[in-house]
């Protein structure tokens, strides 16, 4: 029963993220939400591509991954049309550059244990300047707020950033590197959620999305634990990541609404 309940969550997380409203960016906090969106999107693909290669929720990673490419190439021009001229715009030239290498690989060939590592280091620079481009938004609002909605938005890519290196060291892909961002992921990712729990900024509301954070948490931890090399343990991962990351996406959401 169990597992029934889960894989429903997991798809309905999958249609809250892909059919959202996503139309053009409205404000700073919209463009903090969706900047970092972007980071979350790198890790999720890489996740999915991981998931299709070892044969792991086959239906639902390709699923995962067609969305995530659209969302992404979808969000990348709503942000560079915000960006001001100067490093904000310089960013987002330098991360199209970089999401070109990336989608590349995603659909050049099928997955394989071989482009694994390639591919995750492309990923992490998509990463890299997604991140920067959050910050440089983060610091144009010059607000308290932006600093949390920042933060949470970090705490999704970090979901599926735990994800895509478990999958990553499941498929023996440069395992020691994979283990130890796993392990670092995990350990800012525990602290982060208690400030954004005791935020002066965090409404009822929010709060009570937290609280389904943190039980979406409790499977996602229990089953990044599982080191045993088995479809069912891998697949779990893939499923309580998503569902993880759609909690954490609508808490991003209400912090990104009050900032405006």
């Amino acid at each position: 029963m169990k597992r029934v309940f889960t894989r429903r969550i997991f798809c309905a997380a999958t249609l809250a993220l892909a059919g959202g409203s996503y139309a053009q960016v409205n404000n700073l906090g919209d463009a903090i939400n969706k900047a970092g969106r972007q980071r979350m999107l790198s890790q999720r693909m890489g996740k999915a591509w991981l998931g299709l290669g070892q044969g792991i929720q086959v239906e639902s990673a390709r699923r995962v991954l067609d969305q995530s490419m659209a969302l992404f190439d979808r969000q990348l021009v709503e942000l560079k049309a915000y960006a001001p001229a100067g490093d904000t715009r310089d960013t987002y030239v330098q991360l199209e550059s970089a999401w070109s290498g990336y989608k590349a690989l995603l659909v050049g060939a099928a997955p394989s244990q071989e482009q694994g590592k390639p591919l995750l280091d492309q990923a992490g620079k998509v990463l890299a300047l997604a991140h920067k481009g959050t910050g440089l938004f983060e610091q144009q609002s010059g607000k308290p707020g932006a600093k949390l909605v920042n933060i949470a938005g970090r705490q999704r890519m970090l979901s599926q950033r735990m994800a895509q290196f478990y999958l990553a060291n499941n498929w023996k892909i440069d395992s020691a590197a994979s283990l130890l961002e796993l392990g670092k992921a995990r350990d800012e990712f525990v602290p982060a959620l208690e400030l954004l729990r005791n935020a002066p900024e965090a409404t009822a509301e929010i709060k009570q999305e937290l609280v389904l954070a943190d039980n979406q948490w409790l499977f996602f931890d229990n089953a990044l634990k599982s080191r045993a090399a088995s479809a069912k343990a891998a697949s779990d991962v893939f499923v309580t990541s998503e569902n993880l990351l759609q909690v954490m996406d609508r808490v991003t959401g209400l912090y990104a609404r009050i900032l405006g």
